[in-house]
C-alpha cells in the first residue's frame, strides 16, 4: 500500500507538471501559430488615425468636461513609419536609452525606439520600436492637454493643432523643450517636456488667460494604441491595459477583456495606468495626490480596434490674467527591474517606484501570485550576474543556493530513502515468507518502516520541493527583460528561448526543421540540453531503490524520457537549472547513502539495465 502511495504521489506530481506545460506552453504556442497563419491570409484593415480625449464622468462640484469623441479613421492603406514621421515637423528626442521625436502637430509623443534593445540576438538588428505615429500600421502614442468644460466655446488645441517650439535643439536629459500655442481668443498654451537618462518624460502644461472671461479646464492625459497587438498568449503573463488605481488596487484587463467590457471607469487618488507588453510598457504617472477620473476603453472604427487608457484631473478655473498649470509624467520603455523598482523588503532596487513615491509601480512587471518566490529568485540571479557577468552561471549558483536552503529537508528525505534501500532484503524476505497473503506483507512492511523510522513517501519530497522553484524560475526567465537575449556558452545565445539544436536533424547536419512536420512536428524539438537533463534524471532514478512493483518500475523508467521531451520547448535556462539540480541531487544523495552505510549501486543499476536488455534480446 505504501509503495502504491509513493507511486500515486509521483504520478500526480508528474501529471501536474505535464498539465501545466500543456496549458501554459503547448496550447498557447499552437494558438499563436494558428493566429499567425490566419494573419498571413488576412488583408490588414486601415488603421484609426487619432486618439480620443478622455470623457469626463462629471462631478457634483463642477460641470462635466466637454470632450466629444474625435476618433477618426485614416483613409487608405497605412503608410510607412518613415513617411509618417517625415510628414510633420518634429522635435528630436535623443537620450541614452530612447531616440525618436515629438510631433509638433498635436504635440504628441509618437515616435520612440529603444536603442539598447534589438529585435534579435544579432546586435546589428533593428532597435525595438515602441511608439509609432498615427497613419502607420501600428499607431501607438501618448497625448496630453486640456479639455474645456461642458458648454464652453473656448478654442482648444487638438490633434491637428500645430505647436511652435520656443526652445531650439533636441530634447535630451538636461535640455527640456517648450512648445507654444496661442488660441486667438486670449488663451496661450505652453508645454514643457523634459526627459531623464532612462525612460521618464516629465510634462508641465500651462495656460495663461488674457481673454475677457474666466475659463474652466480639465487637465487630461492619454495613451492610445491602434490595432490589437500580437501577444505572447501565455496565461502566466499579463499583456494589455494595466494600472494600480488607489484603493481599487491592481486592475489588469487583457485586450479581449476590455473588448467585451468596452469601457471601465475609475475614480481614484494615488494611481497610475497604461498599456503593457511582455517586455515593454507605457504608463501615465500623474501626481500621487491628484484626483483622477480614469478610464480603460476599447473602440472600433472601420474594423480597427483602438485601446486607450486616460484620465481627467479636477477642473481648474483660470481667472482673467491668471495662469493654470498641470504636471504629469510618462514612462515609456523597457520594464527593467532596476528602473521600474522592486518592492521587496531590504533587498529590492528602488527605481521609479520609490523615487517618485508611486503606488506599487513595481507590479508593472508581472511577478505573479507567487511574487514572494519570484522576486527573491530574480534578486539572487541579478546579484550573481553582477559579479559573474553571465546569467547562465548565475542560474547554476542560485541552484546551489536553493539546494543549501532546502538541504535539511532533502537530507531527511535522502536519509529515509537510503534506509529504505538498506531494508530491501527484509522486504524481499517478506514476500517469500507470505507469498499469498498481501495484507500480512503490508502489515509486516509497516512494522519494518516504523522500526527503522522510514518515511515511505519521503522519496517524493525532493521532486515536490523542485516544483515551486521550477515554476518561479520559469516565471523569472519568461517575464524579466534582463533574461531576454542573455547568452550562456556555446550554442545557447538566449537563455529565455528553447535550446535551438535538434536531435532529429542531427544537430544541424541535415538542413530541415523537423518541428514543421504536420501532426507530430511539435514533439520533434529535442536539443542537447534537454537530452543532458534527461540523462541526469535517469541517473537520479537509478540511484534510488528499484520499486518492487512492475508498474512502478515502468513509470519510473519512462519518466526521464517523458520529461526530456516535455522540457524540450522550455527556456534553455530552465532546462540547464533542472539538469544541474539533478546532478547536485545525485551527489548529495550518494553522500548521504555513504554516511548511512548503504552501498551506492548507481553504476551497478545502470549496467544491469543494459545487461538485462541484452539478455532479453538473446532469449
Amino acid at each position: 500500500m505504501t509503495d502504491s502511495r509513493n507511486t500515486i504521489l509521483a504520478v500526480i506530481l508528474s501529471g501536474l507538471v505535464l498539465l501545466g506545460w500543456q496549458y501554459f506552453f503547448n496550447i498557447p504556442q499552437m494558438e499563436k501559430q494558428r493566429a499567425a497563419q490566419q494573419a498571413q491570409t488576412t488583408t490588414p484593415a486601415p488603421n484609426a488615425g487619432t486618439g480620443t480625449p478622455p470623457a469626463s464622468q462629471g462631478t457634483t462640484a463642477a460641470p462635466s468636461a466637454n470632450a466629444p469623441s474625435n476618433l477618426q479613421a485614416v483613409a487608405g492603406a497605412p503608410v510607412s513609419r518613415e513617411a509618417a514621421i517625415a510628414a510633420t515637423p518634429r522635435v528630436k528626442v535623443d537620450s541614452p536609452r530612447l531616440t525618436g521625436s515629438i510631433s509638433l502637430k498635436g504635440a504628441r509623443i509618437d515616435d520612440l525606439s529603444l536603442v539598447q534593445f534589438r529585435e534579435t540576438v544579432d546586435p546589428a538588428s533593428p532597435p525595438i520600436v515602441l511608439y509609432s505615429p498615427s497613419g502607420t500600421e501600428e499607431p501607438y502614442y501618448a497625448e496630453f492637454g486640456w479639455v474645456a468644460a461642458s458648454g464652453s466655446s473656448v478654442k482648444m488645441p487638438d490633434q491637428n493643432t500645430l505647436w511652435q517650439p520656443e526652445t531650439s535643439g533636441s530634447l535630451t536629459p538636461g535640455h527640456p523643450v517648450t512648445l507654444k500655442y496661442e488660441s486667438g481668443d486670449g488663451l496661450t498654451f505652453r508645454r514643457t517636456i523634459a526627459i531623464d537618462d532612462r525612460y521618464l518624460f516629465t510634462i508641465k502644461d500651462e495656460v495663461t488667460n488674457v481673454g475677457n472671461a474666466p475659463v474652466t479646464l480639465y487637465p487630461f492625459a492619454l495613451i492610445s494604441r491602434h490595432g490589437t497587438p500580437k501577444t505572447s498568449g501565455y496565461y502566466i503573463l499579463h499583456e494589455g491595459l494595466i494600472g494600480y488605481l488607489g484603493d481599487q488596487g491592481l486592475q489588469e484587463y487583457t485586450y479581449k477583456k476590455i473588448d467585451d467590457a468596452k469601457r471601465v471607469d475609475f475614480k481614484v487618488t494615488n494611481g497610475w495606468l497604461g498599456i503593457t507588453d511582455k517586455y515593454w510598457a507605457s504608463a501615465l504617472l500623474p501626481d500621487t495626490r491628484a484626483q483622477l477620473q480614469a478610464r480603460y476603453s476599447s473602440n472600433l472604427v472601420n474594423n480597427v480596434r483602438t485601446y486607450q487608457t486616460d484620465y481627467l484631473q479636477d477642473p481648474q478655473t483660470i481667472a482673467i490674467g491668471g495662469t493654470g498649470s498641470a504636471d504629469t509624467r510618462l514612462f515609456a520603455g523597457a520594464k527593467e527591474a532596476g528602473v521600474v523598482g522592486i518592492n521587496f523588503p531590504v533587498l529590492g532596487p528602488a527605481g521609479y517606484n520609490k523615487q517618485l513615491e508611486l503606488n506599487h509601480f513595481d507590479l508593472l512587471i508581472d511577478w505573479g501570485y507567487f511574487y514572494f518566490i519570484t522576486k527573491p529568485m530574480f534578486l539572487a540571479l541579478d546579484f550573481f550576474y553582477n559579479f559573474i557577468g553571465n546569467f547562465g552561471i548565475a542560474i547554476l549558483l542560485v541552484t546551489v543556493l536553493v539546494k543549501l536552503i532546502f538541504f535539511p529537508l532533502a537530507n531527511k528525505s535522502y536519509a529515509s530513502m537510503a534506509k529504505m534501500k538498506s531494508v530491501q532484503p527484509q522486504l524481499a524476505a517478506l514476500k517469500e515468507r507470505y507469498p499469498d497473503d498481501k495484507v500480512k506483507q503490508q502489515q509486516e512492511m509497516m512494522e519494518i518502516y516504523k522500526k527503522e523510522k522510514i518515511n515511505p513517501i519521503a522519496g517524493c519530497l525532493p521532486v515536490a520541493l523542485q516544483i515551486p522553484v521550477f515554476f518561479s524560475l520559469y516565471k523569472v526567465l519568461f517575464v524579466t527583460i534582463e533574461m531576454r537575449h542573455a547568452p550562456f556558452y556555446g550554442w545557447i545565445k538566449d537563455l529565455s528561448a528553447p535550446d535551438p539544436t535538434n536531435l532529429f536533424n542531427l544537430f544541424g547536419l541535415l538542413h530541415f526543421d523537423p518541428t514543421q512536420l504536420p501532426v507530430f512536428g511539435h514533439y520533434l524539438a529535442l536539443g542537447v540540453w534537454p537530452i543532458i537533463m534527461g540523462i541526469t534524471m535517469w541517473f537520479q532514478f537509478k540511484l534510488n531503490p528499484t520499486p518492487p512493483d512492475p508498474t512502478q518500475q515502468m513509470i519510473f523508467g519512462w519518466m526521464p524520457l517523458i520529461f526530456t521531451f516535455m522540457l524540450s520547448g522550455f527556456p534553455a535556462g530552465l532546462v540547464i537549472y533542472w539538469a544541474w539540480n539533478n546532478l547536485l541531487s545525485v551527489l548529495q544523495q550518494s553522500l548521504i547513502m555513504h554516511r548511512n552505510g548503504v552501498k551506492i549501486e548507481l553504476f551497478d543499476n545502470v549496467r544491469s539495465t543494459f545487461g538485462s536488455k541484452k539478455a532479453e534480446s538473446k532469449t
